[in-house]
């Protein structure tokens, strides 16, 4: 006779209650356990932790952590809209809202959290709102649909993610927060210093060290009341100032509670009932509740351990770290950030200009990584984290983990992933190490990252371990004589290089052709511009013949700015002017009240355009004899250049000149990422060549060549190819070191970091490029003669083909203007009205 199953009753579908039952049904292979999941929100559970992309995805189904079908494929009873209302230990039943009873073996509560409200008179009028679940986003957005500002209640994580949910709604954004500072459990006083400045940047107005006494209004709020006695217009608030843990399901049925809430639970997550386990954000362990996914995880694992008694262990906390990008900004916190836990001294980098700030906090014995903060770049983050889970030794010199490698030293100071324990882990959300991640690399002999997320489930949570598990991925494979192939995404099952000679070579003209015949599936964000990119490069083609792959300022033409206006971008080649066509763009630009500003590239931008608007506008301008700037495309921006020996009593060579020929010449070049150029007239630099994708820099022997620098948010010096050679050289050697990177750089990928990448560096190139040690100097020269011979300006044939031309408005299936574009005027000029003023 076949002994009866026991029972598990799970109440609260979340991510943590969803992961309790797949952990348990991946386990359980003797089918010990019958399984039952109550939720009281209509739908299965969902990604909490990416709920602002549903704003711009507005579909339940695209955050599910799994489908209704995977619950009764795995046996899961889900049971949604329905809400336990009471426990009844003693007979082991819970009862719903609508009274029937179920009987269990064994509870588990997932109960979750609710969103903080504080006591603030008012916060019950109209427009006031908390940030939690599928449905109070729904009501956000459609309350948002009827205003034009909207502040949020909270500066920590879940503040700043309800803010970024604003903006992407359109609306003015604000920030209350009563600290003094923004993300006070995770930053100290610099890096949110430095976090607030980047914020206020994007328009986002902070409000820090206030409390709301009240909020205002007459049973729809148009206001707060801080303490101070000021007051503060607004047309919406989001409420977003922590959580509160579900546990008022446990209070009624007599489990003891922690001291600030919270279902007490012991070192096996069990409750004051033996029977009961509580995990998730509704747990308190040792007084402490987790608010993040990952301890929950870890919960459920234990529990599910315990039911199966197979490796059970103790659950001793959690390691609160973490890595986000809020609105743009990378932040990242790690181990004790503050350094207050254990004796510590920190050793911080502030870089205003690049905006990052890093600190690390050494041990009093100088031997140890304790925490950190990281607020601009968090490239860092992987290692310094695995440094102070495993107590690795520190390098000689500490200041290196922030600064990098410096005066030939190694840019990795921390020893690499090599160096790295098979105990460490890599993804802390479900405990996967290092040696988890190697052995399956090992056993499949493949690195494929859809795989091993698959088989692992690295890398399926918030995707913050993803690029360290790419890394260790092509390390392992490499120390098993692998050879590790970059493929461009799972559609195509090869690099851009390899794609880039199928289409040459197969003479692929259209991205349908080259999915049907080289790769699989419908292809993806990832893959789609990256064949438009190629395909471009290649044939150098009208880019709008196949306009559905390109992304939206390729697609028009032209840059989409804040307010969904366009800008209007005319080559200006060497900055080099005529007082007659300054004059067309500033007819241009008063006839269609466009904003002007020029540029550090010398040129002139023209901001505020509706699409509608942009065909007339470059009809005007390419009548007056300009023609595209391509500011909008993965191509050449501008050349810079001094004024040089035509006026310049410095100058060793005409540099005004030399910069219109290279501009020239190499207009409408697509390649795998922007390129700009300059040409100094001497060594004094003013055009800035050396911090640019090639630099030209005069001698008085000729030109020097500089290669792989860039600006940006980590600019890098550029380096010296060659020296002193003549103008027709010069040209020669740029004609085979663009095409060299055109061909064989990774999709996005700049100069810069092309040829830190590339194997030999600069001597290789130099190799390649002057000595001719490939031997393919010609096929250089002649494929970039090519794309100068067949240029075309984009914007001229779009003015000229009516059925192009028609493509430029907002609405399809009408000539309407976008009724939302709104501006205001600013220095006798106007700007958007969602810009900070």
């Amino acid at each position: 006779m076949k002994a009866s199953k026991s029972k598990v009753i799970v109440v609260g579908n979340g991510m943590v209650g969803y992961k309790f039952c797949e952990k348990l049904r991946n386990t359980d292979t003797e089918d010990k356990y019958e399984v039952t999941v109550f939720g009281e929100e209509p739908w299965p559970a969902y990604d909490r932790v990416h709920l602002s992309s549903y704003f711009s995805k507005a579909a339940p189904e695209t955050l599910q952590m799994a489908p209704r079908s995977w619950y009764a494929e795995h046996k899961v009873a889900l049971r949604t809209n329905e809400l336990i209302t009471q426990i009844d230990s003693k007979q082991r039943l819970v009862v719903n809202h609508l009274g029937e009873s179920f009987s269990y073996d064994y509870l588990v509560l997932a109960t979750g959290s609710s969103a903080f409200v504080p006591p603030i008179p008012g916060v019950d009028k109209k427009g006031v709102f908390v940030y939690r679940t599928l449905e109070d986003l729904d009501a956000i957005m459609d309350y948002g649909k009827k205003v034009k500002s909207a502040t949020v209640l909270g500066g920590g994580l879940l503040g700043l993610e309800a803010a970024k949910a604003v903006m992407d709604m359109g609306l003015q954004a604000h920030v209350v927060e009563l600290a003094p500072r923004l993300m006070p459990n995770q930053l100290d006083e610099q890096g949110a210093a430095l976090l607030k400045s980047k914020l206020e940047d994007l328009g986002i107005g902070i409000h820090l060290g206030k409390m709301t006494k009240e909020i205002q209004g007459n049973g729809k709020l148009d206001g707060l009341v801080f303490q101070d006695g000021t007051f503060f217009s607004t047309d919406m608030l989001v409420i977003s100032a922590g959580i509160k843990p579900r546990d008022e399901l446990a209070a009624k049925a007599g489990l003891a509670l922690g001291k600030k809430g919270g279902i007490l639970v012991n070192e096996l997550l069990k409750t004051s009932d033996e029977h009961i386990f509580a995990i998730g954000e509704a747990a308190a362990h040792r007084d402490q509740v987790y608010g993040l996914v990952a301890p929950g995880y870890e919960m459920a694992q234990q529990v599910v351990n315990q039911l199966l008694n197979k490796d059970v262990q103790p659950f001793e906390g959690f390691d609160m770290s973490t890595k986000l990008k809020l609105i743009g900004v990378e932040v990242g916190s790690f181990g004790d950030p503050f350094g207050t836990k254990e004796p510590s001294r920190p050793i911080c980098f502030e870089d205003k200009v690049k905006g990052q700030y890093k600190r690390i906090n050494i041990s009093s014995d100088g031997k140890r990584l304790v925490g950190g903060v990281l607020v601009g770049d968090t490239s860092a983050y992987g290692m310094l984290l695995q440094m102070t889970q495993n107590k690795m030794a520190l390098p000689p010199e500490p200041e290196d983990l922030i600064l990098g490698g410096r005066e030939g030293k190694s840019s990795n100071p921390m020893g690499g992933l090599d160096a790295l324990p098979e105990a460490a882990q890599i993804w802390s959300c479900e405990n996967i190490t290092k040696g988890d991640i190697c052995q399956h690399i090992q056993q499949t002999e493949s690195g494929d990252l859809g795989e091993i997320k698959k088989c692992t489930k690295a890398g399926t949570g918030c995707g913050g371990c993803l690029p360290m598990i790419n890394d260790l991925a092509k390390f392992q494979l490499k120390k098993l004589g692998k050879t590790v192939k970059n493929v461009l995404c799972e559609h195509f099952p090869y690099s851009r290089q390899e794609l880039f000679d199928i289409i040459k070579i197969k003479g692929v003209k259209s991205y349908d052709q080259l999915l049907d015949e080289f790769g699989e599936g419908d292809g993806c964000e990832i893959c789609k511009p990256a064949v438009a990119s190629i395909l471009a490069s290649v044939w150098n083609e009208m880019i709008l013949r196949q306009d559905t792959i390109q992304d939206t300022n390729d697609r028009f033409l032209a840059n989409i700015q804040k307010g969904g206006t366009y800008s209007v971008v005319p080559r200006i080649p060497g900055g080099e002017i005529t007082p007659e066509q300054l004059i067309v763009i500033g007819e241009v630009a008063k006839k269609y009240k466009l904003y002007t500003k020029i540029t550090g590239g010398q040129r002139i931008d023209m901001f505020g355009a509706r699409v509608d608007q942009l065909p007339d506008i470059w009809e005007e301008l390419i009548d007056a004899g300009f023609e595209s700037g391509h500011a909008y495309g993965k191509s050449l921006r501008t050349v810079k250049s001094c004024v040089g020996s035509t006026w310049c009593r410095y100058g060793v060579q005409d540099s005004v000149s030399f910069a219109i020929r290279v501009e020239e010449r190499y207009r409408g070049l697509r390649s795998p990422h922007k390129l700009k150029g300059g040409v100094s007239g001497c060594i004094r630099e003013c055009a800035e060549a050396q911090s640019k994708d090639f630099g030209i820099i005069a001698t008085e022997k000729g030109w020097n060549i500089y290669v792989g620098g860039n600006g940006g948010s980590k600019p890098q010096h550029a380096k010296l190819l060659v020296n002193d050679v003549d103008t027709d050289t010069c040209i020669k050697y740029l004609d085979r070191y663009l095409m060299f990177y055109i061909k064989t750089a990774e999709p996005l990928q700049r100069t810069a970091s092309w040829l830190n990448k590339l194997d030999g560096g600069l001597d290789y190139l130099r190799d390649v490029v002057v000595n001719d040690s490939l031997g393919i100097a010609g096929e250089l020269e002649r494929e970039m003669e090519f794309m100068v011979n067949t240029y075309a300006c984009e914007w001229k044939e779009v003015v000229n083909n009516p059925e192009l031309r028609a493509r430029f408005k907002h609405f399809v299936n009408a000539d309407d203007q976008d009724p939302s574009l709104q501006f205001k005027p600013m220095r006798g000029q106007k700007i958007p009205v969602d810009w900070k003023s």
